[in-house]
């Protein structure tokens, strides 16, 4: 199925209606089931990676483990963080992409592809921009990337107003933050404040 590219959408509501309907990776292991969260409304975005299988069960982004840090990070509580009129959730990859040797295979491609040059002309109210991860920030901000994802994220202030990229809260980093103590005691502060600023 070739991209959408060229097709033109007469609402946000027609446009979503495509997307979650989207079939182009039917040969995930789980099948497609595009998870998001878009209203024009939106001040904040958030891209993740991809959903797992727990968020492609139940349909609702970031409905894990890994959500809970993410809204603890942000202190905001569940109620705050799905209210679609103010927090729009669009992960770089919209399915689960299925399992690889060291966890779940990345975003694929034709999410991103596809469907963001429809979504994003609606999202005119958002004001920041969350990348959590290193696939979302390849997607969002290409070339600007430093060399790594600590890298990076440490260089937040470059991004700002406009993105705040952060490592995935995923218990496998851990780690990651145990060594890097700045991520704790600057971004997280920063990204508070600006969140609620907005919301």
């Amino acid at each position: 199925m070739p991209p959408r590219s060229k097709k033109k959408y007469a609402s946000l509501d027609s446009l979503l209606r495509d997307v979650r309907a989207c079939a182009v990776c039917r040969d995930l292991p789980l099948g497609p089931r595009p998870v998001l969260r878009v209203s024009s409304s939106a001040r904040l975005l958030i891209v993740g990676q991809a959903p797992g299988t727990k968020v492609h069960n139940t349909g609702i982004p970031w409905n894990d483990r890994s959500g809970d840090t993410l809204r603890a990070w942000m202190n905001v509580d569940r109620e705050t963080f799905y209210d679609e009129a103010r927090i729009a959730i669009i992960p770089a990859g919209l399915c689960y992409p299925g399992k690889g040797k060291m966890g779940d295979l990345p975003p694929r491609k034709e999410c991103s592809e596809i469907w963001l040059p429809h979504i994003l002309p609606y999202l005119t109210n958002v004001r920041l921009t969350l990348l959590v991860g290193n696939y979302a920030q390849r997607v969002y901000l290409g070339e600007r990337m430093k060399e790594n994802l600590t890298q990076t994220v440490r260089a937040w202030r470059e991004y700002m107003p406009e993105y705040v990229p952060t490592p995935h809260p995923s218990f496998h980093n851990v780690r990651w933050q145990q060594i890097n103590p700045w991520f704790q005691e600057e971004v997280i502060p920063a990204l508070r404040a600006a969140v609620h600023r907005l919301l």
